[in-house]
């Protein structure tokens, strides 16, 4: 109470140039060349990269809610959720486009034998649902009941992307070890133990979200 926030008009425009930035910013080095020696990868990894990072992003807003007691944060999970499963679809699509070329036989043998990408794959498939029953019609139509549950798959979806990156990297793995130590800690605030020691957890106790908010990672 009390304390000044943006306007909402505001900062909803903000948030979606924030998500939107990074694939400006890929498209720009393109057009001027500066990819690199392999573009493909370089796409490949901005990509899933930032599908990681957005799918963090979700789930850290209740986190930060429970931390500043700001309800209002939760209105761009579904914002954010939806630009995390876009660019995941863009990270598989350059993947099959511009790396295996449609040659759908060594697609299919890369998914059964190669972890990384067997986890990878499962991780895109899990957000298709979320994606797909992100508006409030889709709410209503399930009830907020099975609604939440099919949306905790927002959960593995994650941990099978920071799975992914970590043993798609050979040397360093300093980075995706980030990410699941990142994860770990965004898991554990959601308990019970830890979340009721939050400031805000007595504010947004027994609050539910509504569908306008999305998906409720």
């Amino acid at each position: 109470m009390g304390r000044i926030l943006p306007p909402q008009r505001y900062l909803k425009p903000v948030v979606f140039l924030l998500c939107l930035a990074p694939l400006v910013a890929l498209v720009w080095r393109g057009m001027g060349g500066d990819l690199g020696a392999n573009p493909v990868e370089a796409i490949t990894h901005h990509t899933g990269l930032w599908a990681l990072r957005l799918l963090m992003a979700t789930l850290a807003l209740t986190p930060v809610r429970l931390i500043t007691g700001w309800s209002g944060v939760l209105r761009y999970r579904r914002m954010v959720g939806l630009f995390a499963f876009f660019y995941a679809l863009l990270h598989f699509i350059t993947y099959l486009w511009l790396d295996q070329h449609f040659a759908w036989g060594d697609i299919a043998t890369d998914i059964l034998k190669r972890p990384y990408i067997t986890v990878g794959f499962g991780a895109l498939v899990l957000l298709v649902p979320l994606a797909a029953t992100s508006t409030n019609a889709m709410v209503r139509r399930l009830g907020a009941r099975r609604w939440l549950r099919l949306h905790r798959l927002v959960y593995v979806s994650a941990l099978l992307g920071t799975l992914h990156f970590l043993w798609l990297v050979k040397a360093d793995i300093r980075e995706p070890v980030l990410y699941l130590a990142l994860f770990v800690m965004l898991m554990a605030l959601r308990t019970p133990t830890l979340g009721r020691f939050l400031p805000g957890a007595a504010a947004g106790r027994g609050a539910r979200p509504r569908g306008r908010t999305g998906p409720r990672p």
